[in-house]
């Protein structure tokens, strides 16, 4: 356990302290933004809004490109965006007076919190950076499970501890094992649920979720751009809608036909990309429960489709919960301060694992820990296979550390 547990921890704490530094962050998405963009997103309440077209009609002017999305905020003290794409494929975000017409401001993409969310789920490397952070999550599970084995309270080893000076080892070890037990379960939770984003073991789990009637209702298949599936919830990212008629109603009748269905709080409007696909309307989630999608005929104004989350099947009403827990939002700020929380413990270990390792060197130079038991290898070789089943890329990167600790000691002999 000891030997496993100190390998995971030399594969993967890097991008583990990048992950608990950018997951904190996140989680105050909404507070930073209004810091950061507050003279384009804080509005002084009342007045009378304007009709969205002529928002859209006004953005449209100034960017030179067409309107993709509109996102309507929760609240009227804040600035609608309207989000334009380029010819050359480039996102803007343009911040607008619902009440006037003003451009407030823009900004490239998602801004600052995109770049927060691309680093902390390694997006701006491509699919290998995704790829690898399926490897680490199935490595922090691993971490989890084995520091929890060895720090369980046993022939008087107390779980939690804080003994001796800063200056020796017993210090820093209590001060890692006590983090680190006190805050397992909230970092084997985040681990876990940090899961389906990923593209191999989230997109099987997609995909098998849909194959057993426990994702979304099934629909027709059409081609959303990658924008218009990341307004949607989890569940409803495999696949499109039912197709409908071209042109007709605009986004005024639009969003009328969503607030008529009781959809009045924040939203995004995705316009149609191509001739018949339909309005798509998702709501803002805070909670997994708010999950909702209408999807508006372009022409006749028709609602061809309306989910939420009693359509959901119990597998993806689960994978929903789970991102909503995740995110800090489905229990309030009780639950940000939880997963809070866990993000600092997890740099604090971070932080905490090097300097044991420094201390626990031998005769000064630094060393793995020593080979474990026949019976103790039992038991880790049982727990990496379950591990490896379950996360194929993490299991694929044990069998490369097998194979170097093998190579390691032929080299040796």
């Amino acid at each position: 356990m000891w030997r496993w547990h100190f390998y995971a921890g030399l594969i993967v704490l890097p991008v583990l302290a990048i992950m608990a530094v950018t997951g904190a962050l996140y989680l105050y998405k909404p507070e930073i933004e209004r810091i950061v963009y507050r003279d384009r997103i804080v509005l002084p309440p009342g007045g009378a809004m304007l009709a969205p077209s002529r928002l859209v009609a006004a953005v449209e002017r100034a960017a030179g490109a067409p309107v993709t999305q509109i996102v309507r905020p929760p609240s009227d003290g804040e600035s609608w965006r309207l989000r334009v794409r380029s010819d050359g494929g480039r996102a803007t975000t343009w911040f607008v007076d619902p009440h006037d017409g003003r451009i407030l401001g823009r900004m490239e993409g998602g801004g600052v919190m995109d770049l927060v969310r691309d680093i902390h789920s390694l997006a701006l490397t491509g699919p290998v950076g995704n790829r690898l952070v399926e490897v680490v999550a199935g490595w922090a599970i691993l971490l989890c499970v084995t520091g929890l084995y060895l720090r369980w309270p046993r022939r008087g080893q107390p779980a939690l501890a804080l003994r001796g000076r800063a200056s020796g080892r017993l210090f820093w070890r209590d001060l890692h094992g006590t983090l680190g037990f006190l805050s397992a379960a909230v970092i084997l939770f985040l681990a876990v649920t940090g899961m389906p984003w990923t593209e191999v073991w989230g997109g099987g789990l997609q995909r098998l979720v849909a194959a057993n009637n426990m994702g979304r209702p099934k629909l027709a298949e059409l081609p959303w751009t990658e924008p218009a599936k990341q307004a949607l919830p989890w569940s409803l990212r495999e696949g499109g809608a039912l197709p409908g008629g071209v042109g007709g109603i605009g986004v005024d009748e639009a969003m009328r036909t969503a607030a008529a269905r009781g959809v009045t709080g924040g939203y995004t409007l995705v316009l149609p990309a191509a001739p018949g696909l339909p309005y798509l309307v998702a709501t803002t989630v805070v909670r997994a429960q708010d999950a909702r999608a209408l999807m508006i005929d372009a022409g006749s104004g028709a609602v061809v489709q309306d989910m939420d989350w009693r359509m959901f099947g119990r597998g993806a009403q689960a994978v929903e919960w789970g991102i909503a827990t995740h995110q800090g939002q489905e229990y309030g700020e009780a639950n940000r301060l939880l997963m809070l929380a866990g993000c600092l413990c997890l740099l604090l270990l971070c932080l905490t694992a090097p300097v044991l390792w420094w201390k626990r060197r031998r005769n000064g130079r630094l060393a793995e820990p020593p080979a474990a038991t026949p019976a103790a290898k039992r038991v880790v070789a049982a727990l990496m296979l379950l591990v490896g089943l379950l996360f194929p890329l993490t299991g694929l990167s044990m069998v490369a550390a097998l194979l170097g600790e093998w190579g390691v000691g032929r080299m040796r002999a």
